[in-house]
This record gives structure tokens, C-alpha cells and sequence, in this order.
């Protein structure tokens, strides 16, 4: 379908976008179910979660295909790698994943076609596209935990629209797995994972605590991706006592923008590490459409004019609101920033 269209119906892209991430997360919660297993954690072998990848990005791009006027997916896999001599077993899984949802008539071919779907390289010219993260949050998905399927809408630049699909974090109705979506301008709301439209759905809000000393931090499991020794030295500064939550993915904005956690901080890990735009577009809408307020280790608003990287900016902060600017204080001394 065309992107031209001058005016976008954003319900009806949201509705789009939540049947997307439904068919994804059922694919991955089967792969997790009968793929993941401890003999492949302690091999530790990746191949579960990869199969997952392709499977989520292809049933997603597919999905928008058919339901969404806006044609263009900046996902983060390409289908190249199952293209090749020696990807058989990996590609026979992720085939066989994708027609359990889409049918049993799906040829390789299409499949990898899908997936291909999200190759686009947006550029100044790209009114509109998706962003889209199958599976954020690998380490987590093969150790059962948290991970994510995050998709967002770009227009002009700007986040308009996200979803993230939760399968293993509490719903609404008491149930493992929940969807959290935002619109721009419509604030944000939780539903059960599984089900049917806006059945089930309330509106979240971030926590309403104005003092640091109060608040609760939220982190990566995974080191690797932050620096979680000047995270302490943040905590510290700002009197926090509360032991942090650590999860994986971008549950992490969920978790600060239903109020759960105040703070989540990504700090940049080397001086030329650049985040990419499907780590954060869904996420950074979520919690300021709950209330919540979301800039880079500067305090500069995330940039999503440069591609596939947010070029412009260095680190994510993502808090409640009232806090964000002793938060960045605190972030300044710990960084040396001037």
C-alpha cells in the first residue's frame, strides 16, 4: 500500500500494528515453549532465539502488508543469512514457525520475502515508516524471561505511534503477557496479550513521585549494555535505597511507564556508540504518552531524522517526569558532561 497519503488514520494503524504483534508473539512463545530448552542454555546455543527473530519479522512485515496504508519497515533482520548454503535447518524452522500462523501453503520463499520487507534504509524522503525490534531482549528470551516485540510509527522524524508486545510480563487481567500501546497525544494503555481489538484495555500512568530518594531504578540484566557501575554511582547521588529492577528489552519502559520503576537509564558505553531506533521508538512513546518524559544522556530529545541510528544523541534517560531533571543532573557529574 501507498505511503503518499497526506492524513493517517492512527486508530486504524494501532489496530494494525496490534494484530502484527499478536502473530509475532504467538510465534515466539511457541518457539521459546518447544525450542528453548537447558541442554540449549547451557551449550548456549542461539539458534532458538534466531529462529524466533526471523519468524516475528516476517509475520509482522506480512501482517502490515495487508493492513496498514504505510508500506515501508525499518526492521533489524534481512533474510541474506537464510538465503545461503548450510541455513537449511534454520530456515525448514523458520518456515515451518511462520505457517503455523499464516498457513501451510506459505513457500520458503515467500516467507524469506517477508522477511525482506523490513530492509528499508529510511532517508529524508521517507514520510512514514515502521520501525520494528522482533525480538528485543534475545538473552532474556532464551533464559525465559523478559523480552519484547517492539514496533513503532516514524512520521517527519517524530514517534507517533508504538506497541510493545510483552509475552512474560503480568497483563491487565492477572495473565502472563500483555500489549502496551501509545498514540501520540492519546496517552497509553495496557491489554492482555492474547485476544481480541481493545478488549480488556486500561489506561497506565507513570508514578507521580517528585523526590529521587523515593524512586526505583530500572536495568538491564546484561552489563554489556549499559554501565552499570556509574548507574550506582547515579543511585548514590540521588539517595536511591530501592534495589533496582533488572530486566531485559525494552520491558523496561513498560515497567517505568505503568509506574512500577522510575528511572531507566541507558548510559553510553564507549564514546562513539550510537543507539539504533528500534531499541527505543516504541518504548520512548509509551512512557511519555504515560505521564513519563524520555531524552538522551544530555537531555536532548531522541532525534529519529538519521536512519537506522539515532545519530544525534548519546544514551537514553527515560523517568516518571518530575524527577528527569535531578536525574540529569546526577547523569552530568557521574559523566563528566559540561
Amino acid at each position: 500500500m501507498s505511503n503518499s497519503a497526506s492524513k493517517i488514520d492512527f486508530a486504524t494503524e494501532l489496530e494494525a500494528a496490534v494484530v502484527a504483534v499478536r502473530d509475532a508473539a504467538s510465534v515466539c512463545k511457541s518457539v521459546q515453549q518447544n525450542l528453548v530448552s537447558a541442554a540449549t542454555l547451557e551449550k548456549k546455543d542461539r539458534s532458538p532465539v534466531t529462529v524466533a527473530d526471523f519468524a516475528s519479522q516476517a509475520l509482522v512485515c506480512s501482517s502490515l502488508a495487508q493492513s496498514s496504508k504505510i508500506a515501508e519497515v525499518v526492521g533489524e533482520e534481512n533474510a541474506a543469512e537464510l538465503r545461503e548454503a548450510g541455513a537449511e535447518d534454520t530456515r525448514e524452522k523458520v518456515v515451518e514457525h511462520v505457517r503455523h500462523v499464516r498457513g501451510a501453503d506459505i513457500s520458503p520463499d515467500q516467507a524469506l520475502d517477508w522477511i525482506d520487507l523490513g530492509g528499508v534504509e529510511p532517508d529524508d524522503s521517507t514520510e512514514r515508516y515502521w520501525t520494528l525490534d522482533p525480538i528485543d531482549g534475545t538473552k532474556g528470551f532464551l533464559r525465559g524471561e523478559q523480552y519484547v516485540i517492539a514496533l513503532g510509527l516514524i512520521e517527519h522524524g517524530r514517534v507517533v505511534l508504538g506497541v510493545l508486545g510483552c509475552p512474560n510480563l503480568p497483563g491487565p487481567d492477572g495473565q502472563t503477557g500483555c500489549l502496551v500501546t501509545a498514540v501520540r497525544g492519546q496517552g497509553s494503555e495496557i491489554r492482555p496479550l492474547m485476544g481480541t481489538g481493545r478488549d480488556g484495555a486500561s489506561r497506565i500512568r507513570v508514578s507521580d513521585i517528585t523526590t529521587t530518594a523515593a524512586a526505583r531504578f530500572c536495568e538491564s540484566v546484561e552489563s554489556g549494555h549499559s554501565d552499570q557501575g556509574q548507574s550506582a554511582q547515579i543511585a548514590s547521588l540521588l539517595e536511591i535505597t530501592e534495589e533496582p529492577v533488572r530486566v531485559d528489552s525494552q520491558a523496561k519502559y513498560a515497567i517505568v511507564a505503568q509506574g512500577d520503576a522510575q528511572i531507566y537509564l541507558r548510559l553510553p558505553t564507549s564514546s562513539t556508540y550510537r543507539e539504533k531506533i528500534w531499541d527505543h521508538a516504541a518504548g520512548m512513546i509509551v512512557v511519555e504518552e504515560a505521564g513519563g518524559r524520555v531524552t538522551d544522556a544530555r537531555g536532548f530529545p531522541l532525534d529519529y531524522g538519521h536512519g537506522r541510528m539515532l545519530d544525534n544523541n548519546s544514551g537514553v534517560i527515560a523517568t516518571n517526569g518530575p524527577i528527569h531533571d535531578a536525574v540529569l543532573a546526577a547523569v552530568a557529574q557521574v559523566l563528566g558532561i559540561g
